[in-house]
C-alpha cells in the first residue's frame, strides 16, 4: 500500500470509527479464507462488517477518532487482527461472533467498545450469550405481566366459588 492509499484509507477508518455504535478487535487467526467469507456475510446481515486492517493503521486511525488509548494497547494490537464495526444494533453482532466461535473455534474476542463504553474479554463473551433483543423484550413484558395474570386467577377463583355457592343455594333451596 502506497503512503497516499495509507492515508486515504487511515481518514476512512477514522470516519468510521467516528460514526460506529460499536466495534470489537478480534483475533482472526487460524481462520480459512472460505470461513471468513461465511463470518463476513453473517456479520452483513446483522448490518456489521469486518475490516482486516494493519495494527498501525488501526491505532492511527482510532487516535484521530478520539478513542480511549487504553482500549488500543500494543498488547490487543499483537497478532492480526479484524475490526468488526456495526453503526445499528450494538449486540446483535456480538451474538454472531459469538456463535461463529463456537461453531468454528476461531476468531478470538479482544476487546471492543459497545455504546461508547469500553469492554474487555469476558464481558464481550457474556454478551455474546446473551438471547436476541426480541426475546429480551418478551421476557420483560412476561415478567411485568405476571402479577396482573395472578391478580386476574385469584380474583377469578372467588367469583367461580360464589357462583358454586349461589348454585348450590337455589338447588337446594
Amino acid at each position: 500500500m502506497k503512503k497516499a492509499e495509507k492515508v486515504l484509507f487511515t481518514e476512512n477508518l477514522t470516519a468510521e470509527l467516528k460514526s460506529a455504535k460499536s466495534f470489537v478487535l478480534i483475533n482472526y487467526t487460524g481462520l480459512s479464507v472460505k470461513s471468513q467469507q461465511e463470518l463476513k456475510k453473517r456479520l452483513k446481515e446483522a448490518g456489521a462488517k469486518m475490516l482486516v486492517v494493519k495494527n498501525t493503521l488501526l491505532k492511527r486511525a482510532a487516535e484521530t477518532a478520539k478513542i480511549d488509548k487504553n482500549v488500543l494497547t500494543d498488547e490487543v494490537l499483537s497478532g492480526q487482527t479484524a475490526l468488526v464495526i456495526s453503526e445499528d444494533d450494538p449486540i446483535s453482532f456480538i451474538q454472531i461472533l459469538g456463535k461463529f466461535t463456537k461453531e468454528f473455534s476461531v476468531p478470538q474476542m479482544k476487546v471492543g467498545i459497545i455504546d461508547g463504553l469500553f469492554q474487555n474479554t469476558e464481558t464481550l463473551a457474556k454478551l455474546a450469550t446473551l438471547p436476541g433483543r426480541d426475546v429480551l423484550l418478551s421476557q420483560l413484558l412476561g415478567s411485568l405481566m405476571s402479577p396482573s395474570y395472578g391478580l386476574v386467577g385469584t380474583l377469578n377463583g372467588n367469583l367461580q366459588k360464589f357462583l358454586y355457592i349461589l348454585k348450590e343455594v337455589s338447588i337446594h333451596g
